[in-house]
């Protein structure tokens, strides 16, 4: 063969007949295949349902036994505001599965503007791989977390996918998700008579104290009992510092005097990726808070907060995947430079 290993990377939400094409077309020039699966450990949503695990249960149900063994998995973290630490995971990870002297090809096609990647590996081969027309992740997800009929996405699916995705829907997790879908659905509708797509401006406040971050469980939809930073929509009437303050005293009750949290600002970032949020284009105003060592102050939930605590930095990374929306992210890069 002229590879050793092909690459290819992927969200696989859901894994269909077009991901298989480029799957049977890698085993035909390369000895092994490693799939990248993509947004491993985000917490899930209408457009990142399924785990890297679960992804990689429903992609082995559909290849042949004789692919098996020649197809390998790796779970990629997204890394929404820096692709130079999203490339050095991919670099780091695939040569330590393939070995500095391997062959290597990446596999892929490029679909729209979110393929700019397939430019970033510039060390690698390319192979671009047809597209199979009239197949497309993001329809065969609203068709199935709308509870439409099978036939209506079924065969864009291989079989084995198919099956998994049927017997997914006993899970009480397929009813979270189209719970969350329905909210969405409805969420997009209600802003649908703009004369333009809207753009929303929130704020979002991370308080550090002590080695320990301010975060809530939510209380709503979307993403209703993940974990999250306090914050919200700015009203009209404040400036986002205001804001931000106004929503971390409503959210959590901390009783520290204001003028202590405004003096204790460290530093403020928007955060603008703009698959950041399923609702639409939010674009957020970050504020990290660091307080001085000591106790840590008492608080508690309120408004749109079900309860509101102090998350060691430990328990932040065990808990990655229930994480809303961005909000992991956001914390790793403030705690990273604080």
């Amino acid at each position: 063969m002229k590879y050793d290993v092909a690459v290819y990377i992927g969200r696989f939400q859901p894994f269909h007949n077009g991901h298989l094409s480029v799957v049977q077309r890698s085993l035909e020039v390369a000895q092994h295949l490693l799939i990248l699966t993509g947004s491993h450990l985000a917490s899930p949503d209408t457009r990142n349902p399924w785990s890297s695990e679960e992804r990689e249960e429903m992609i082995r149900a559909a290849l042949p036994a004789n692919w098996q063994k020649r197809v390998s998995f790796i779970p990629i973290r997204d890394h929404l505001y820096s692709d130079n630490l999203w490339l050095t995971e991919i670099q780091q990870k695939v040569l330590e599965e393939a070995g500095e002297e391997a062959r290597i090809v990446l596999v892929g096609h490029r679909k729209d503007r979110s393929s700019y990647y397939l430019d970033l590996f510039p060390q690698w081969d390319f192979l671009e791989v047809p597209r199979l027309e009239a197949v497309h992740s993001t329809a065969i997800r609203d068709a199935y977390f709308s509870g439409s009929e099978e036939s209506n996405y079924a065969a864009a699916l291989p079989a084995g996918v198919a099956d998994y995705l049927t017997a997914y829907q006993q899970t009480g997790r397929y009813q979270w998700l189209r719970d969350e879908a329905d909210y969405i659905k409805g969420y997009r509708q209600a802003w649908a008579v703009a004369p333009y797509a809207p753009t929303f401006v929130t704020t979002d406040a991370i308080v550090i104290q002590s080695g320990h971050v301010l975060v809530v469980r939510r209380k709503a939809r979307p993403g209703k009992g993940l974990v999250a930073l306090p914050g919200g929509y700015i009203q009209q009437d404040e400036t986002v510092l205001e804001g931000m303050l106004r929503e971390l005293r409503e959210e959590t009750g901390l009783k520290v005097p204001k003028p202590v949290l405004q003096g204790s600002i460290v530093e403020n970032r928007v955060f603008d990726a703009p698959q950041r949020s399923q609702r639409g284009r939010i674009i957020t105003h970050a504020f990290c808070i660091h307080l001085k060592p000591g106790p840590l102050p008492s608080v508690r939930g309120g408004d749109d907060a079900e309860k509101a605590w102090w998350m060691s930095l430990a328990d932040l990374y065990a808990h990655e995947d229930q994480f809303f929306e961005d909000h992991f992210q956001i914390i790793q890069h403030f705690v990273s430079r604080t």
